[in-house]
């Protein structure tokens, strides 16, 4: 069976303000990296067929070693899909020397309209056996905690 990795978060904001955040570069600089990174983009086309390349650097790389180099992941994501405001669906790949890593994910984004705001469920498919699959489950719990954070009061 196909591994996938989930998690998802009732955020107090409606689905435009969501996805907006989905789609804006200083957003995603800001909520994207989980907890213990923080993130930098180098490139930067919000269209469908477009995307980005993200620089993520550990705070504090000890226990932590990036893919790309020990502190840092570096990976260049492509926006395949733009429906707005209910999906985006990105195409992600690792930039490592290390197999363990290659390959691309899929990191789709579903947004549905939830009573107090929008119900956000991230679903990574083909996710390079390198990741762990509890730590990006944390991993992608803490950015969509991050985005909650990020917008919530701004709708």
């Amino acid at each position: 069976m196909d591994r996938i990795d989930r998690a998802s978060l009732v955020i107090e904001a409606p689905p435009t303000v969501v996805y907006d955040a989905l789609l804006d570069r200083e957003s995603l600089e800001a909520w994207l990296p989980p907890d213990g990174m923080r993130g930098r983009i180098e490139r930067w086309d919000p269209q469908s067929g477009g995307g980005f390349r993200m620089v993520l650097s550990y705070l504090d790389a000890t226990y932590s070693p990036g893919k790309t180099s020990a502190a840092t992941d570096v990976v260049d994501v492509g926006f395949a899909e733009l429906v707005p405001p209910e999906r985006v669906v990105q195409r992600a790949v690792f930039e490592s020397d290390d197999p363990w890593y290659a390959g691309t994910m899929t990191m789709t984004w579903d947004l549905a309209a939830a009573v107090n705001g929008t119900e956000v469920t991230v679903t990574a498919t083909d996710v390079p056996p390198g990741i762990d699959q509890a730590v990006h489950e944390t991993g992608i719990a803490s950015s969509l905690a991050n985005l909650a954070s990020y917008v919530e009061g701004r709708g």
